[in-house]
């Protein structure tokens, strides 16, 4: 029996979620510091993704513009200033618990898109991103406090997992503003920055000596490129024009549930039922704001309902 299209974009799109919440494992047992994985994530999410789009012929004079490239290399500085952060809040805090923190990017991506381009949100939009971040509080674990008694290196690591979902933000609407570029001619070129750019700054902060990574290393450091920069991509991508936003809604919620569980899984590490609580406050108001649920009217016509029942 053949897969309607919506069905194959179904199954591809949670298939690159599962992929991607894989990630985390791959970042902990590369033992290696976030600047030095960035780099070699971007360089071999650069030759597989360069690879693809040569394959697939997207490499046309027409997407390359001056404004393209201008755009693409400050939204390049924006995602790899984000993945450097989001793979050392994995190292400070967990792979569960970065995920569920950077996963409020798409409220960001509203606010955002609000200020510049002055939309109005609403009272049930900002009911739900304040839901949002009333669950953000609750799934980082801030709140307990024996999370916070001499851990300073764990508030570090919320802080760059939420700055990253800023920045991520930025790169969304960014990404919005270049029309019909390909996303993964956008992409590659948001790896080739980091390609250029990294090996610079990174032994300043860090020794930076690929001599020294061992083989077992490698897999892993290829892995991120290949798989979570490359295929991963090219999955997701290859999926969201043929489904509709309801359905995109809720399958992007495949990555972050797959990093909770393999967070578990792996390490042990599994997330208290206050976290729990967090991370479902952050799905329902992500569903909420997506696909436009009501909240305050609904709030109000039960009231209404109740009173003309009394």
């Amino acid at each position: 029996m053949s897969l309607t299209q919506r069905q194959q974009g179904a199954i591809t799109l949670a298939g690159g979620g599962l992929l991607m919440g894989t990630l985390g494992v791959f970042v902990e047992e590369a033992r290696l510091g976030a600047l030095t994985l960035v780099f070699f994530r971007c360089l071999f999410g650069f030759l597989s993704l360069a690879a693809y789009c040569a394959w697939k012929g997207y490499f046309t004079r027409a997407h390359f513009t001056r404004r393209t490239l201008t755009l693409a290399l400050i939204s390049g500085v924006l995602m790899v200033t984000q993945w450097v952060g989001f793979f050392d809040a994995i190292h400070r805090t967990s792979i569960a618990v970065a995920t569920v923190v950077f996963h409020v990017q798409p409220f960001w991506v509203v606010l955002i898109g609000a200020a510049l381009f002055n939309e109005r949100l609403g009272a049930d939009r900002l009911g739900w991103i304040a839901a949002a971040f009333g669950g953000l509080v609750l799934a980082s674990g801030v709140a307990a406090t024996e999370n916070l008694q001499g851990h300073a290196s764990y508030l570090i690591g919320i802080g760059e997992a939420l700055a990253g979902s800023v920045l991520y933000a930025s790169v969304t609407l960014i990404a919005k503003g270049l029309g019909n570029l390909r996303p993964h001619l956008l992409t590659l070129m948001q790896c080739a920055v980091g390609v250029v750019c990294l090996p610079f700054i990174a032994p300043l902060a860090a020794p930076f000596d690929a001599t020294h990574i061992e083989p077992m290393q490698w897999f892993w450091i290829v892995g991120m490129g290949v798989l979570h920069t490359g295929l991963s991509y090219v999955l997701i991508y290859g999926a969201l024009p043929k489904l509709t936003t309801p359905i995109i809604a809720v399958l992007l919620f495949v990555y972050p549930l797959t990093a909770i569980a393999v967070d578990a899984i792996v390490y042990g590490r599994a997330l208290s039922l206050a976290q729990w609580a967090g991370m479902a406050l952050i799905a329902i108001a992500s569903l909420g704001v997506n696909l436009g649920w009501p909240l305050f009217s609904l709030l109000g016509s039960g009231g209404r309902a109740r009173r003309q029942a009394e």
